[in-house]
């Protein structure tokens, strides 16, 4: 019995760490390119799952593909910020300048989208129905909700994708050589600031898209960044700077440990174990599970 519910508790902590991975991927793909931290970055998730719940409420659209809808506009919205916004404070080919300024931007930007979201939208919680939200896939006395496993099974082809692309065209090599050594890149022809662009808009649609899929088992309120861009952070940081593989493997360690802790703490607590196997890995390996630090695969 007590094996059985070890099992369940693994089970549920895995589907749920493979969207935290997802969101994780983009905040690695925009550190590992332009070394930018985008403290915002939760905040466009938030959007993702309140575009989801638009699609759902008004087009009838399955959430699970209403999530997928979200990258095409979030891509646009995230290169149009980068452009807009970012590239003047960042330097445009150099990211390393004015760090303080694109700080306090991307902080000055979640606030922005936080309260204004709050006022047009209300602070009331709203929630998707989906028949799949309330089933589950029974493997022997272990139970996979219908709506964890679907957003599970497709945040792991969406990061599958991301990783092919960076790994197998060339846009996505000249991203990587932008994130490597950007002189060096410029020297070949690559319009770095145009990689940068690329990056963020990417990294942004990937969070939305992450989003649209919490939505399906997850309340949507203006505020619920607040309670996962600092795990979105961690999982970067335990994967290593920077590696999109590490931070896939971060999200799923983060959604594990989340769930192992539930076995002896309370649910407002869960976060506990995830801070102690964080300050742990920092001791025994400060450059991250991966220690990739200035690549982005």
């Amino acid at each position: 019995m007590i094996l059985a519910e070890l099992v369940q508790y693994v089970a549920t902590g895995v589907l749920v760490g493979g969207v935290y991975a997802l969101m994780s991927i983009g905040l690695a793909l925009i550190f590992g390119v332009m070394r930018v931290v985008n403290f915002a970055q939760g905040d466009f998730m938030m959007l993702g799952m309140y575009l989801t719940y638009f699609y759902a409420v008004s087009g009838a659209v399955d959430p699970l593909l209403g999530a997928l809808l979200t990258i095409p506009p979030f891509f646009v919205l995230g290169w149009i910020v980068h452009r807009g916004l970012l590239a003047r404070v960042t330097g445009g080919g150099d990211p390393q300048r004015q760090m303080d300024a694109q700080l306090i931007l991307t902080l000055g930007l979640s606030l922005v989208i936080t309260n204004a979201t709050t006022m047009i939208l209300t602070p009331t919680p709203l929630g998707i129905r989906s028949g799949y939200a309330t089933r589950a896939f029974a493997l022997g006395p272990v139970l996979l909700n219908q709506a964890r496993s679907y957003a599970f099974a497709m945040a792991l082809v969406l990061a599958a994708a991301v990783y092919v692309f960076l790994t197998r065209t060339d846009l996505g090599k000249a991203l990587r050589a932008s994130a490597d050594d950007p002189e060096a890149a410029s020297y070949q022809g690559i319009d770095v600031r145009a990689m940068h662009g690329l990056a963020f808009g990417i990294g942004i649609a990937l969070v939305a898209a992450a989003g649209g899929l919490l939505a399906t088992y997850h309340p949507i309120e203006p505020t619920v960044a607040g309670n996962f861009i600092v795990l979105m952070f961690v999982a970067v940081v335990l994967g290593g700077l920077g590696s999109i593989p590490g931070a896939f493997v971060g999200g799923l360690v983060i959604g594990l440990v989340q769930s192992l802790t539930l076995l002896v703490l309370p649910f407002q607590l869960q976060n506990t174990g995830v801070f102690i196997v964080f300050l742990l890995v920092l001791y025994l390996r400060p450059q991250g599970l991966f220690g990739r630090r200035a690549r982005t695969v």
